[in-house]
């Protein structure tokens, strides 16, 4: 954690440099990045440098007890238990802002909703779970933007990507990474017979520009007519993009606009994601052998909840949480869910990571 922390500062403190550089200041573009940038790390930095502070407030004031003059030693011992309360009170909360590692302090993410096994039925339950992560990110205020969707003659469906944005945002949805299993009986179900069907959902990090550096020779473009609803403006005009980036193979379309500048924009965002989840996952391999998160994977093929109508029940597998509350938390109500994986995750810092003097 400290390691991390300390990289954040000295980022930090070069984006500090660059806000007022004259050669930023007269690049619109570049200031506005660096301006989004530093905005995302002020508050932690700001936490850190003040938790760096008290750490040479504490030595010293112990120095002080361990010296010879009595005055300086009385005002040390007077002085030391609120120091080491204020530097507690800081770590917990350097704590809780990190969970998650490097990204934590994102405050923008793109969500992937797949349909899995089960046709029609997983399509339906991929709407019901974006209804659901609609619902709740509406409540904590943050701004939701759809990106692309493959909807279904039912009303499902088979794929739907969406952007959040908001403090705090990717730190709350990064766990929902995963399979998501649905029983229940479906409305087409003659026999009341309970059917299980899947959807898979990806959270990802939504990098700065400058930390994914994508030229137009990295991918290819595709314009093409777009599909599905929308009247003879769809079937006229390609206003539709695919993007294919040549070094990862990753493709990327969007179709929802009738403006191809802006299924563009939209599109690139999301490859940019992708590719910068790519490389996140690739460096967690490479550091295996520090510690990964039991519920922090991202594992799309990993099972992590399981919905049960029937029984009204809500089962996150990795915790072994179980809730009887599902119409609640399908409402959009996940803070019960969330907030236990954040706490469980906090554990697991605090006893991976050691001392608060380490």
């Amino acid at each position: 954690m400290r390691k991390l922390l300390d990289e954040k500062l000295a980022r930090f403190e070069v984006l500090e440099k660059e806000m007022v550089a004259p050669e930023v200041l007269a690049d619109a573009d570049r200031m506005t990045a660096v301006a989004r940038e530093y905005g995302s790390l002020a508050k932690l930095c700001g936490k850190y440098r003040r938790f760096l502070h008290l750490n040479g407030e504490i030595k010293e004031a112990e120095e002080m007890i361990g010296g010879s003059d009595p005055e300086m030693k009385e005002l040390a011992e007077a002085e030391l238990p609120n120091l080491k309360s204020e530097r507690e009170e800081l770590w917990n909360e350097l704590l809780d802002m990190t969970i998650g590692g490097a990204d934590s302090n994102r405050t923008s993410c793109i969500v992937e909703i797949r349909a899995g096994t089960g046709g029609d039925e997983a399509a339906l339950f991929a709407r019901d779970l974006f209804e659901m992560y609609k619902h709740f990110c509406e409540d904590r205020r943050w701004k939701i933007e759809v990106m692309s969707m493959n909807a279904t003659e039912m009303g499902g469906f088979k794929e739907i990507v969406f952007g959040v944005e908001g403090e705090g945002c990717f730190r709350e949805l990064q766990f929902e990474s995963g399979g998501h299993r649905v029983q229940r009986v479906p409305e087409t179900e003659a026999k009341g017979r309970i059917h299980t069907s899947a959807a898979t959902v990806a959270v990802m990090a939504e990098p700065e520009d400058v930390e994914v550096d994508l030229k137009p020779e990295d991918y290819r473009v595709d314009r093409f007519c777009s599909s599905g609803p929308g009247g003879q403006h769809v079937n006229k005009t390609s206003s539709a993009i695919r993007l294919t980036h040549f070094e990862t193979g990753i493709v990327v379309s969007c179709q929802d606009e009738k403006s191809q500048h802006k299924n563009l924009a939209k599109a690139l965002r999301v490859l940019k994601s992708r590719i910068y989840e790519r490389k996140r996952l690739d460096e967690q391999k490479k550091r295996s052998e520090e510690r990964l998160s039991k519920i922090g994977s991202g594992d799309r093929s990993e099972r992590i909840r399981t919905y049960n109508f029937p029984e009204n029940r809500v089962t996150d597998h990795r915790i072994g949480l179980t809730l009887y509350k599902l119409d609640s938390i399908l409402a959009g109500n996940l803070s019960p869910v969330i907030d236990a994986l954040l706490d469980y995750e906090r554990q697991e810092l605090r006893s991976s990571f050691g001392s608060i003097e380490d």
